[in-house]
């Protein structure tokens, strides 16, 4: 029997060998040619390392052809038959379109495949995925497919885990709900389901109550669940993990845990649903990891939420939430991560947070908190990393020696923190970063002993005194930031020579003075520095150590004393890499060797630059040269940057026509400001579709009109200034169907006739406007009541939605804020705003020829600053809904026809600071108390009839009048004479009058009363005459 098995198998083998070998070769080859389908990119790859946290490498460059595949990194084989039965190719680095025929098909022996993290470019998911039928592991999660999931992905029935999340990036992913019902009711294996980014909104949650009992993982988010969610799904006994956020659709009311619930990660984050509907919460014994971020907290944060004694990690981020942190936060004992950032949080940091010695990871930024910081917080030894930047924080960093001994990251920037800095942030052994910006601290900067220091940033505080030398001494340190401070002593370049790292230096706006002089070779000193800063450092010439630089791509030297030219070598600085040059605020003469090559930001504002405007690179996207003395015209070439997003040619003497090409910087320019220049002819006739422009300034030249209609295409315009100019046109109703017009400037032009709207429409026009000067003009008529009713931004019924204090734009690459600004009458001053602030609101119409009674409607602009009416032919009298404007800080009625009293009201306005009605026929006792004992006698001159503080004229007391011939009662009184007496009396003197009158004037005698009633006859047509002319010469500015 023996030698007769032995005879079978040394027959059988060499097949089987052969069979194994023919199996090998096949998958080994099929894998090289699923390699070659795709090329090797880094980016590919990029999420892994930003979102995953896993180190991504082109796995397959192990994979040789002619080398057994099973050693293939990724690659795991079955080593009875040599078949190819895991495949993980994830994170590895591959990009490119997905073959529906890719010989990755050819392994049908695959049980788990992974090719997570990879970029197949938004590929058609292929149906032959459903060949797999072995496979029980699945993750295509951020591959980039897209498209539409194929109903073949539910013939996997064998599937314990499939994971599809994000497969598209950001971007939603299709699912048909038939093909996710089969898929539901196939996988009945299933104990990790990861759908998050399909889009299942015709989808309802009932769905997936088929789901298998063994689960234990569902993550939907990002799904846009509709209905309501089933209780059955969450009290699954199995369930560890549940993940239902950014589903804002999804019904969780009311959501009941059980104490049987064994879940331990659970993401009800961005629901928009009230958090109070999950008081049971608490019943979740073993729950690890909660997320509620960006849903509201009506009553605080729930005590059922501080009893989870196992919570791991707590994240609370972007929510509404009313109150402060509750003492019971210290009852968290497990809490290792705890992010409550942006939330609205209020009041004191609670002492308890120092019973949490576990915690890790404290977050707590851009919220309300105030107070100090605790001592106890002191505790938490094994925190690494510590941010409750931006809140209200005041009193000093609570000290101790020994403290933090493990912390990496200090984020405490923007507070009212002040005090001395803490021993301990010179000692900490693992410190790296330290933001302690935007507060208030000061005392001098002591030695940093810990050597681990990468990034210091002490930038606007109070400190004082010299750098200390142990900060030239920090090995590993790449950004130091000290601007804006008190910092004192000479620095020179050379001293920070043994910082190889530094990639950041910024010393402005302190009293340091810099040695620039020197001549080290400083590309052997600094050769990783990209981003110096120097503004105020009273450099007088050009410091010779930037020859060196050959990586520099930042460089601001504004604010300085430097004088005349630009020097030749300095086109040579960053040897092609700078991209930002700022030497504004300096006193240079010519910047003939500016570098050009591909610069992006060049700001050569507020020189004593002259000649023609230099043209700047093609890749130039913010160029500003205002407040220079440049003259010529602007060549069109200008216009070859096509990139060109913020231009300022203001305050030049710039001549000739605006080049017309201008108009066609659609893709790119937003900020185009001329102001105070000499450019004369017309506005620019075309604006093309798909303008791009936010601000357009063109006050203080010499252009005429009219304004082209084409600036409709600009529907993104917030400020339009077109005062100071030669426009003579009617006035641009139009205008007011610009959706985000904020600012509108036409003052000091030729523009005339009325601004009645006869449109019957009811679309509101202006909704947006803030500031609306319209001011020396010539236009008449009644006051616009239709756009006064429409300005819903200063009503108060548009909310204004920006949170930035001043109006601007950004301009990109993080190369700065620029700010609008526009010229006004405040409170009978001329003024330059240089920034716009958000909450202006302004109307001036003066100097103009409005006729007729102000409308009551301006009563109803809540937020109304200033409002100026002076110089019109306003009638009748001031409406008492003025004193509604609480928020008014000037009123110019001067100079019109106003007559009546001044409305008491008026006394209540608390911000009124400025006031004037002179030159009007208004009587009566001025207003006293209050802001009124504030203004002077020119508030009132030229109003005879006004009386009381602060004018001469006293107001005197009323006599009581005559009792009446009749009593209210009917009874006659005392008087003994009756009405036909005076009748009688009255007669007799009309006819002695008309005889006397008669002889006097044919014989012109008696002399001295025909002289008098002459002269009086004189003055009173003086006084019409005077009346008249004074009318005719209102006017202009």
């Amino acid at each position: 029997m023996a030698p007769y098995l032995f005879l079978c198998l040394f027959l059988f083998f060499p097949r089987l060998y052969a069979s194994f070998s023919s199996s090998g070769y096949q998958s080994c080859s099929s894998l090289i040619q699923f390699k070659d389908s795709f090329s090797i990119t880094e980016d590919a790859s990029s999420d892994c390392n930003e979102i995953a946290g896993l180190k991504s490498y082109p796995k397959t460059n192990s994979w040789k052809e002619g080398t057994d595949c099973c050693s293939w990194d990724g690659v795991t084989c079955d080593h009875l038959n040599a078949h190819v039965i895991a495949l993980d190719l994830s994170c590895s680095w591959l990009y490119g379109n997905f073959p529906s025929n890719t010989t990755l098909f050819l392994l049908p022996h695959l049980q788990k495949l992974n090719l997570a993290y990879n970029d197949f470019n938004l590929s058609k998911f292929p149906s032959e995925f459903g060949r797999f039928t072995s496979l029980f592991y699945l993750n295509l999660s951020r591959t980039g497919f897209a498209g539409e999931l194929p109903s073949q992905v539910s013939h996997l029935s064998k599937l314990v885990s499939l994971d599809l999340s994000l497969i598209n990036g950001h971007e939603q992913f299709t699912i048909e709900k038939h093909a996710l019902r089969g898929l539901v009711h196939n996988l009945t294996e299933v104990r990790h389901l990861f759908l998050d980014g399909m889009d299942m909104s015709s989808v309802n949650a009932h769905v997936f109550m088929n789901l298998s009992s063994s689960l234990r993982s569902l993550s939907l988010a990002y799904c846009d669940l509709q209905g309501k969610f089933l209780k059955n799904i969450i009290d699954l006994p199995n369930l560890n993990l549940l993940n239902l956020g950014r589903n804002q659709n999804l019904n969780l009311d009311p959501l009941k845990f059980n104490r049987s619930s064994n879940l331990e990660h659970l993401d009800l984050s961005w629901m928009s649903f009230s958090t109070e509907s999950i008081n049971s919460v608490d019943n979740l014994q073993a729950l690890k990891y909660l997320d509620l971020s960006g849903n509201s907290f009506f009553q605080g944060l729930s005590v059922s939420i501080t009893k989870l004694s196992s919570l791991e990690q707590l994240i609370i981020s972007g929510a509404n939430f009313f109150g402060g942190l509750p003492d019971s936060m210290g009852n968290l004992v497990s809490l290792k991560f705890l992010v409550l950032s942006d939330s609205n949080f209020s009041g004191p940091l609670p002492r308890s947070l120092g019973n949490l010695f576990q915690l890790k990871c404290l977050d707590l930024r851009s919220n309300k908190l105030s107070g100090q910081i605790p001592l106890s917080i002191l505790n938490l030894t094994q925190l690494e990393y510590l941010e409750i930047s931006e809140n209200s924080l005041e009193g000093s960093i609570p000290d101790e020696v020994t403290a933090f001994p493990n912390l990496i990251y200090l984020y405490l920037s923007d507070n009212l923190l002040n005090g001395t800095l803490p021993s301990w942030l010179y000692t900490a052994p693992c410190l790296k970063e330290i933001y302690l910006s935007q507060n208030q601290f000061s005392g001098h900067i002591k030695e940093f002993q810990s050597k681990s220091l990468e990034l210091i940033a002490l930038e606007s505080n109070k400190l004082q005194g010299p750098l200390p030398s142990s900060k030239f001494q920090l090995l590993n340190l790449t950004h130091l930031s000290l601007s804006s401070s008190n910092l004192s002593g000479v620095i020179e370049f050379r001293m920070f020579s043994n910082l190889p790292n530094l990639k950041l230096l910024d010393l402005s706006y302190n009293s340091l003075s810099l040695a620039s002089n020197t001549t080290s070779c400083v590309n052997h000193i600094l050769p990783n520095l990209t981003d110096l800063r120097l503004s105020s450092c009273n450099l007088s010439e050009f410091p010779q150590f930037l020859k060196g630089l050959k990586s520099l791509k930042r460089l601001d030297l504004s604010c300085n004393k430097i004088e005349g030219k630009i020097p030749q070598w300095m086109q040579e600085v960053g040897n092609g890499s700078l991209t930002y040059l700022n030497v504004s605020h300096n006193s240079l003469t010519e910047v003939e060797h500016f570098p050009r090559k591909n610069i992006e930001v060049l700001d050569l504002s507020s020189n004593l630059i002259s000649g023609n405007l230099p043209i700047p690179a093609s890749t130039i996207n913010v160029f500003l040269i205002s407040n220079n003395s440049f003259n010529g015209e602007v060549s069109s070439l200008i216009c070859n940057a096509s990139y060109l997003k913020i231009l300022d040619l203001s305050h030049n003497n710039l001549s000739g026509t605006i080049p017309q090409c201008f108009g066609n910087l659609s893709n790119s320019l937003q900020f185009l400001n001329l102001k105070k220049n000499k450019f004369y002819g017309t506005i620019p006739p075309t604006f093309a579709e798909g303008c791009q422009l936010t601000n357009f300034n063109i006050n203080g030249n010499l252009l005429e009109g009219p304004l082209t209609p084409s600036i409709l295409n600009c529907n993104e315009l917030e400020v339009l200034d077109l005062g100071n100019n030669k426009i003579n046109d009617t006035f641009p109703h139009w205008l007011g169907s610009l959706p985000f017009l904020q600012v509108l400037v036409l003052k000091s032009n030729h523009m005339h006739g009325s601004l009645r709207v006869n449109s019957s429409k009811s679309s509101p026009f202006f909704s947006k406007i803030q500031i609306f000067d319209l001011s020396s003009n010539y236009f008449s008529g009644p006051l616009p009541v239709r756009y006064i009713n429409s300005f819903k931004a200063i009503i108060n019924l548009d909310k204004i939605g920006s949170t930035m204090s001043y109006m601007g734009v950004y301009a990109q690459r993080g190369s700065g804020f620029y700010t609008y600004s526009i010229g006004v009458v405040m409170k009978g001053q001329d003024m330059e705003l240089v920034k716009i602030f958000t909450m202006w609101m302004i109307i001036d119409l003066s100097n103009n020829q409005f006729e007729g009674c102000i409308p009551e409607v301006f009563g109803k602009l809540n937020l109304l600053k200033g409002l100026n009416l002076s110089h019109n032919n306003l009638h009748g009298g001031i409406p008492t809904s003025i004193g509604n404007l609480t928020s008014l800080e000037w009123l110019d009625l001067s100079s019109n026809r106003l007559s009546g009293t001044i409305p008491n009201r008026l006394a209540d306005l608390a911000f009124l600071s400025s006031f004037n009605v002179s030159d009007n026929q208004l009587h009566g006792q001025i207003p006293q108390g209050k802001q009124f004992n504030t203004f002077g006698n020119d508030s009132y001159e030229g109003n005879k009839g006004l009386c009381g503080f602060p004018v001469s004229k006293g107001c005197n007391m009323i006599e009581p009048p005559p009792p009446n011939v009749l009593e209210k009662d009917g009874s006659k009184s005392n008087i003994t004479f009756g009405w036909k007496v005076v009748l009688i009396g009255y007669g007799c003197g009309v006819v002695f009058g008309m005889s006397v009158g008669y002889v006097v004037f044919q014989t012109g005698k008696p002399k001295w009363l025909v002289n008098l009633v002459e002269i009086q006859h004189e003055k009173k047509q003086r006084r019409k005459s005077k009346k008249g002319n004074r009318s005719n010469r209102r006017r202009r500015i």
